[in-house]
């Protein structure tokens, strides 16, 4: 189906049935509103407890991904249900001005580029705090978060709306459900603002990829530094618990990272590919869709990472397995201790036996 052909649709032909829409739609606002919840419990505990956990920048930027995750599923989502029951596509809906067809490729467009560049900067403050601890400590505070936060909305705000200037195109795409930059653009300054996404997407995949790569060395590095200094003076003991309790919470945070940090190259890497696959002439709109719904599955699969990986979660789990591990551990000792009693008994019968036949 071509996309010169479906940006002109005003109905879904054949009709689809809205239950996937919809159940994505309802995974995607449970996940979101649950992972907020999860995290202003925690952030409650941490106050009560006296820590400093709710006023770190990684507190701050998690709280504005997953806030930026529910606003776009809120703001998007519900024109595809209202397509689906109308059978309209979004130009069907508002044919004169494309205005529906318009806002949502703009709303794809902003959040998506927000929820990457979010996720950069949570990488990158993972850098500074494990890499430079002094630098991070001097410099880096909650001011720096939401003047980051800020930033990035502005920076995404004016990048959407370069289309309605001129540079740039969103059209409609098959089945009438979806609107998006124009990746078979013919335009040179479609094109360009095609390539100029999908480059922007690639640079801050690699960038949050290093930024994780680093803070692994990083930790690794911690980690060497305290195995050699294992033997430690006494008094030195509980600065040394506090420590490595600090490494076990940079290890759950590292490990949510890492795995977001996966989810989001799968999701978007397709997209990135099919706009350079387009810009050599090569069209093939099926795979254009597979790529875009892989890109809107993101704010759905996002907070059930959060939710599945928190800290409180991977805790929980890492007792569980270190107690089963510890519980089987010793009743095979406790069983091989037995049966060495058992051998010990067995060769004291055998020896009185020939002495009670004498």
């Amino acid at each position: 189906m071509g996309s010169a052909l479906s940006s002109l649709w005003h109905h879904i032909n054949p009709p689809v049935n809205p239950l996937i829409s919809a159940s994505m739609f309802a995974i995607g606002i449970f996940g979101n509103v649950a992972a907020l919840v999860i995290l202003e419990i925690r952030r409650r505990r941490n106050v009560r407890s006296g820590g400093t956990w709710h006023r770190s920048l990684f507190h701050i930027l998690i709280t504005s991904l997953v806030v930026t995750d529910l606003t776009g599923t809120c703001l998007v989502s519900p024109l595809v249900l209202v397509s689906y029951s109308r059978n309209l596509t979004l130009i069907g809906m508002r044919p004169k001005t494309c205005g529906l067809c318009s806002y949502f490729g703009a709303s794809m467009t902003f959040f998506s580029l927000a929820t990457m560049l979010l996720l950069f900067s949570t990488a990158l403050e993972r850098c500074f705090a494990i890499g430079y601890p002094y630098l991070y400590s001097r410099h880096v505070t909650k001011k720096c978060a939401y003047i980051t936060i800020l930033l990035v909305f502005l920076l995404c705000m004016i990048f959407c709306l370069l289309p309605f200037a001129g540079f740039g195109r969103y059209v409609q795409y098959c089945p009438g459900t979806w609107c998006f930059i124009d990746m078979n653009a013919v335009k040179p300054q479609n094109k360009a603002y095609a390539i100029l996404y999908a480059t922007f997407m690639l640079v801050l995949v690699v960038a949050i990829v290093v930024c994780n790569a680093f803070v692994v060395y990083q930790l690794y590095r911690m980690y060497q530094r305290r195995r050699r200094n294992g033997t430690v003076m006494s008094t030195m003991r509980s600065n040394s618990e506090r420590k490595l309790l600090s490494m076990s919470e940079e290890v759950e945070h590292l490990t949510m990272m890492v795995v977001m940090t996966v989810i989001f190259i799968i999701c978007t890497l397709p997209l990135v590919i099919r706009v350079y696959i387009n810009y050599n002439g090569e069209n093939d709109h099926p795979s254009d869709l597979i790529a875009l719904r892989f890109i809107s599955v993101n704010s759905i699969v996002d907070p059930w990472v959060f939710i599945l990986l928190s800290p409180g979660v991977q805790h929980f789990c890492w007792t569980s397995v270190c107690q089963s591990t510890l519980i089987d551990q010793r009743g095979s000792v406790f069983k091989s201790s037995l049966a060495k009693e058992n051998a010990k008994l067995e060769l004291r019968f055998s020896l009185q036996a020939p002495l009670t036949q004498i």
